[in-house]
């Protein structure tokens, strides 16, 4: 088996593994890499290959542990990405000259490892560096420029991992790619918000509520697998408009859902329901966040307040939705529900029959 054979070989894999990164131009193979990089990977990795189920878990946390590692000796995230593919690329030629009695479910089981550690440690340094750039105050702009290149780095990384041959894209590193996709593209629909906002007074359209839900549930069907919540659009009467700006309306409901499936707990559900009056339009994004902790939910609309431990984003988009339904003519209302989430309402006025 697989693991008998790295436990045997070890100390030729190691060997071999460093003198492909010895070899390797760019990026730069440095002291600390070379040490201590490879060991950690092939120790977790005869760990994962024992037990699938604990091992999985174990390689997971070992990727994220040495993902920080990494940026705290000044490694850059290429340099990781390499590291795992070429002890990989290590064993398996080693096992082919020796003619080893090894399964192809055992390679198998090599590739999701590379396929785990890869993402893992990819998102774990983002994740750092991110909060590295947050720490020192970053301007507005600074932190636009910064989470924007975070995303594309990590979509960057996923797929010269996946073109390389050794993970595939229904992985954890393809997912990864995607989670990446998607956050540029919340992204890029939050920014153009919130230049709407400051270019002057938005436009006054008529807006029909059930044609805006169905453009949003398609980004949040991805958004909330991606998440591992359901998310659930109750539908509403084809006669239901409002007047305003329908690229504002429409960021502000994107970023509601957006943040409700990121806070929701796994397997739990996002809810986003409309009530209609004969005069107002209220529509509703519910999570199970399982509620805010005494005197937060005030704090919620401050720009660069987050809410959880997850540090994604620019904790900018609560606070532009803010305004941009105040733009619009309505308001933007939380409620608390201590123990199961939060209701977000958007509240606004309903269309003239005329």
């Amino acid at each position: 088996m697989l693991y008998e054979f790295i436990a045997m070989h070890r100390d030729v894999i190691i060997a071999r593994t460093r003198e492909k990164l010895a070899s390797r131009t760019a990026p730069r193979p440095t002291g600390v890499e070379l040490l201590h990089g490879v060991p950690l990977f092939l120790d977790q990795l005869a760990t994962r290959l024992v037990d699938m189920e604990p091992g999985a878990v174990q390689i997971g946390a070992s990727a994220s542990i040495h993902g920080g590692e990494l940026l705290n000796a000044g490694l850059t995230i290429g340099q990781v990405v390499h590291d795992y593919g070429n002890i990989c690329q290590a064993i398996t030629e080693l096992a082919v000259e020796l003619e080893a009695q090894i399964t192809s479910e055992d390679f198998r089981t090599l590739n999701l490892c590379l396929d785990i550690a890869i993402a893992e440690a990819v998102t774990e340094y983002a994740r750092q560096s991110e909060q590295t750039i947050i720490d020192r105050g970053v301007e507005p702009l600074g932190f636009l420029a910064h989470e924007l290149r975070n995303l594309i780095n990590a979509a960057t990384l996923a797929f010269d991992a996946m073109r390389s041959g050794s993970v595939g894209v229904a992985g954890s590193t393809g997912s990864l790619l995607g989670k990446s996709l998607a956050g540029m593209r919340d992204l890029v629909s939050r920014t153009l918000a919130e230049v709407r906002l400051e270019a002057g007074p938005p436009r006054n359209e008529r807006i029909l509520i059930a044609g805006l839900l169905e453009e949003i549930e398609i980004a949040g069907a991805m958004q909330a697998k991606n998440r591992d919540v359901q998310l659930s659009i109750e539908p509403v009467g084809s006669d239901v408009t409002v007047d305003g700006d329908s690229q504002i309306l429409a960021s502000i409901i994107t970023n509601l859902v957006q943040n409700a499936c990121k806070f929701t707990r796994p397997q739990g559900r996002v809810t986003l329901r409309t009530h209609v009056t004969s005069d107002r339009v209220m529509i509703e994004v519910a999570d199970e966040c399982g509620g805010l902790p005494p005197g937060k939910v005030e704090d919620l609309f401050r720009s660069y307040e987050q809410r959880g431990a997850d540090r994604s984003g620019l904790g900018l988009g609560l606070a532009i939705s803010l305004r941009g339904a105040r733009a619009i003519g309505g308001e933007l209302q939380v409620r608390d529900m201590p123990g199961t989430g939060c209701v977000f309402t958007v509240d606004l006025r309903r269309s003239s029959s005329v």
